[in-house]
């Protein structure tokens, strides 16, 4: 009699590379949407994708199948809480804003790059979360040449969502050469996301997806780490914004703006953009902004609180930032807190790459301090999430037909949602990344 074989594998264009299964779990977290955890009950994993949910530790389908004569691995997590992977909607791998950042502009090569991002892919994926979007490289090659390699099965990380160059206009958040002497640092164009006026704009989104991103990043307004003293107030204008917006989704891509000022956040929302980042000085028009284009604010409350302390230390920033990073690290928990009240659409994101790479998972104190519940502050990393990055039907819940993306603590996370700073336990789709003990 054949064998039925339960596969998994390292990315979806990966040969298998071990059979596997399945995970006993005490505790399984965001099953389903809206669904309390259930208690005691085996996951299921078949060709890296979820099979089924059985009660117990075991099921009458496995104990058929091993009568078939397949091989069934099992994992015991019967002590742990299982959860689904995690998701951060705001990283940048290729970046690490430190105080070498400046001189590193110059002396780094791409290629460089690309090899430390690989290193910094796989912290993320090790601290949990499974499936990242990475809004803005420099070097667009750098973090697209590390999705596909990770998609291929070479290189173990989380599966990325890559936006490319920033689009940004002349001397605003987003164009690196700010601050440089123009011989150092290659001036910017339309080619490489620097733009002005709705056709350059157009030009340069249409040049992004040319590169094969899959997702548009705009700065609507400037920001703390450019080396500007513009302030944070809106940049684009309005026909700008909505020549960026429109040629993205015109091109199946959603947009997402960074913005501080409210002038920008509402602008960029008025332009129909996905999701607003940061969002710092929010108000009321905002928030019936963001419920009207049924948006997205990614709140980045990490990357809030580490420029704001990084501010505190002499010399670490330029004088024209740290005076940016001392005034925003605090409005952050203030606008988030506010949208939060009043019910505007949260997605977990946390600009890491400001903050240290592979501590991703330190947002969600700072989101229960700022009112969510462990629960609604673990929904915003999963299932809203993957609605904002449109993979819902593959991502987000541990459901059939779903990617075998899951990770496991050994604390209640929705008691302690800290817990979600220890996983002791990885799978993305139905291989073990990491194993603990």
């Amino acid at each position: 009699m054949p064998t039925e074989a339960f596969e998994t594998a390292i990315g979806p264009r990966a040969a298998p590379f071990r059979a596997g299964h399945t995970d006993a779990m005490s505790h399984l977290l965001n099953r389903l949407p809206g669904q309390d955890p259930v208690k005691n009950s085996t996951l299921i994993i078949k060709n890296g994708l979820v099979e089924g949910i059985a009660p117990g530790f075991d099921g009458p389908d496995l104990n058929e199948a091993r009568q078939r004569g397949a091989k069934v691995d099992e994992v015991n997590l019967r002590e742990s809480f299982l959860l689904p992977g995690l998701i951060d909607c705001h990283v940048h791998l290729t970046n690490v804003w430190d105080q070498s950042v400046r001189a590193r502009y110059t002396t780094e090569t791409p290629e460089f790059v690309a090899l430390r991002a690989s290193v910094f892919a796989r912290q993320t994926l090790d601290a949990g979360f499974t499936t990242v979007r990475d809004l803005g490289a420099n070097e667009p090659a750098t973090i697209l040449a590390l999705r596909d390699a990770i998609n291929q099965g070479l290189i173990v990380g989380p599966r990325i969502l890559a936006a490319g160059h920033w689009i940004a206009m002349t001397g605003g958040h987003g164009d690196f050469s700010l601050g440089f002497r123009p011989d150092l640092i290659p001036q910017p164009t339309p080619e490489t996301g620097i733009a002005d006026g709705p056709e350059e704009c157009m030009k340069a989104v249409r040049g992004q997806i040319k590169l094969g991103v899959d997702c548009i990043k705009l700065t609507a307004t400037g920001g703390v780490l450019s080396a500007s003293s513009a302030g944070l107030a809106q940049h684009f204008t309005q026909e700008e914004l909505n020549a960026i917006v429109k040629t993205a989704h015109s091109l199946g891509r959603k947009a997402a703006a960074h913005a501080h000022g409210v002038d920008g956040i509402n602008a960029a929302l008025r332009a129909g953009c996905d999701s607003i980042e940061h969002a710092t000085y929010l108000d009321d028009e905002s928030i019936k902004l963001f419920k009207e284009h049924n948006a997205y604010y990614v709140p980045t409350l990490l990357a809030a609180k580490t420029v704001g302390d990084n501010a505190k230390i002499p010399g670490y920033y330029l004088s024209v930032i740290a005076a940016k990073a001392e005034i925003v690290g605090p409005k952050a928990m203030d606008a988030f807190r506010r949208a939060h009240a009043a019910g505007v659409k949260i997605a977990y994101g946390t600009d890491t790459g400001v903050s240290v790479h592979g501590q991703n998972a330190k947002e969600f104190a700072l989101m229960v301090q700022g009112g969510m519940t462990p629960a609604q502050a673990i929904h915003a990393a999963t299932i809203d999430a993957a609605d904002l990055l449109g993979l819902s039907a593959q991502i987000g819940t541990l459901e059939r037909g779903k990617a075998a993306d899951a990770i496991a603590v050994k604390g209640d996370p929705l008691k302690d949602v800290t817990e979600l700073e220890r996983v002791q336990w990885v799978m993305k789709g139905g291989a073990v990344v990491k194993s603990g003990k």
